[in-house]
Parts: structure tokens; C-alpha cells; sequence
């Protein structure tokens, strides 16, 4: 469906993380060259979004590119003609067998190329949903950006969307933590502390942002280390803990 002109001011977050395509960017786009005020949210919300990328950004490792060309030297891509052939009539009997196996093995790379397709396409409707719903919050007339500081040495980001009762939290510096160990993220009210889900692991002391839901008026946003797999209620002192104002 055509999007109306006044719902294209809607789109500055999403394609600030360029979560649109296809006639849909074109249409903002050439929206984006009339609107000055849409060009200036646009650019203010791809700036947060680079500090948030800046939390996650990784430097390939020394000698990767070396690695890579070695292994490829190494790696044979065809094997060898032989030169023997079998008699006619051997082969001629063989072949409805060799038809055989060739088409049961064709069957089974369809099917398995059929259900890699299906996944990878689940993967990237919701890696899609994700952008969206970090766009929305990033694009969100009442967004702030908050910091703090983490106590094992760090700091952390939020992104508040308090009207929508979301937020988006990264965090740059924490240690990396052992495999039976993770980082998981709370939103803590007087009626207690609620799960916002674990930080995806950490390199090199930085994690990739997380959406969070259900935030209320009052709320702080803490950060403890777990067992692996998380626990229903905080069982360590947090570690980041940022007052969200009402």
C-alpha cells in the first residue's frame, strides 16, 4: 500500500538504520530532499546509531588475510581426471545404479538447500523486526540518551523511548566474561526487578545493542553478572545501574 505523505515523516528511523528498501526508500528519499526537518532527524539518528555500532565494532585479528589466502592455496577446488576407464558393458551396467545414487543425492541437497532457504529467511525477518523496533525507539519524538558508568570498569548507553515504555541499552569496556558467566540486563521498580534479557556475549568488552520492553515511570536500568542462561531474579550486586526520571 502507498504510504500517504504525512506517514512518510514516520520512516526517519528506519531508514537512519536502513531498515527500508525498494520503492519504499525511493519514496522517502525523495521525500528527504524536500523535507529539511526529516533530513535533520535523519542525521541526528544516524549519528546515535554510529555510537551504538562504535560499542560492537571489532578490529580483524593480525594475519586474518594471511590465513585466509594460505588456506585457499591449500584447499583443493577440483579433483583430478582419471584417465582409466572401465570396459563399455561394466560401465553400461553400472549406470542406471550411478543414475541412481545421483538423483537420491540430488534429493537430499534439495532438501537440505530448501530448509537452510526457509531458516535463513525466518533469521532475516527477525533480524528485519529488530531493526525496526530499534529504529522506532531511536526515532521516538521523547528518545534521550542516557550514560553511566559500570563498576568492573566500562560504561553503558541507553536509549530511552519512555512513551513507548522501551529502550535501547549497549554498553562499551566490560570485561569479557567466562563461559559460565553472563551479563544480564534488568529494569528494577519498587514492585522488585524484571528480566530485559541477557547481553549478547561480549568482545572484547563490548555488546550489541538490546531492545528492552516494559519500562515504567521510575524505573533504573541495571546490568549484573550471572550464571550462564540467566536467573529469574538479580543474585549479584549490579554492576551498571542508570536512574531512567519519570
Amino acid at each position: 500500500m502507498k504510504l500517504l505523505r504525512h506517514d512518510l515523516h514516520t520512516l526517519t528511523g528506519a531508514y537512519a538504520l536502513d531498515a527500508i528498501d525498494g520503492a519504499e526508500r525511493e519514496r522517502f528519499e525523495h521525500h528527504l530532499n524536500r523535507c529539511q526537518s526529516c533530513g535533520q532527524e535523519v542525521q541526528g539518528l544516524q549519528e546515535t546509531a554510529t555510537r551504538l555500532a562504535l560499542a560492537v565494532a571489532r578490529v580483524p585479528p593480525p594475519g586474518l588475510k594471511a590465513a585466509v589466502l594460505a588456506g585457499a592455496a591449500r584447499t583443493r577446488q577440483h579433483s583430478p581426471l582419471s584417465d582409466t576407464r572401465p570396459a563399455a558393458e561394466p560401465r553400461l551396467a553400472r549406470r542406471p545404479r550411478v543414475a541412481v545414487a545421483f538423483a537420491a543425492v540430488a534429493t537430499v541437497l534439495v532438501v537440505v538447500l530448501a530448509v537452510a532457504l526457509v531458516l535463513q529467511r525466518r533469521q532475516l525477518n527477525s533480524e528485519r523486526a529488530e531493526q525496526r523496533a530499534v529504529a522506532a525507539v531511536l526515532a521516538a519524538p521523547d528518545a534521550r540518551i542516557l550514560t553511566g558508568p559500570a563498576s568492573v570498569g566500562g560504561t553503558a548507553t541507553i536509549v530511552v523511548a519512555a512513551r513507548r515504555h522501551e529502550l535501547v541499552f549497549t554498553s562499551a569496556g566490560l570485561p569479557v566474561l567466562a563461559s559460565s558467566k553472563v551479563y544480564q540486563l534488568w529494569l528494577i521498580g519498587p514492585s522488585g526487578a524484571a528480566s530485559a534479557g541477557l547481553l549478547p556475549e561480549a568482545s572484547q568488552g563490548r555488546t550489541a545493542p538490546v531492545l528492552a520492553s516494559g519500562l515504567v515511570p521510575g524505573d533504573e536500568v541495571g546490568v549484573t553478572v550471572e550464571p550462564a542462561g540467566g536467573t529469574r531474579q538479580p543474585t549479584t550486586k549490579p554492576i551498571v545501574l542508570i536512574k531512567v526520571a519519570s
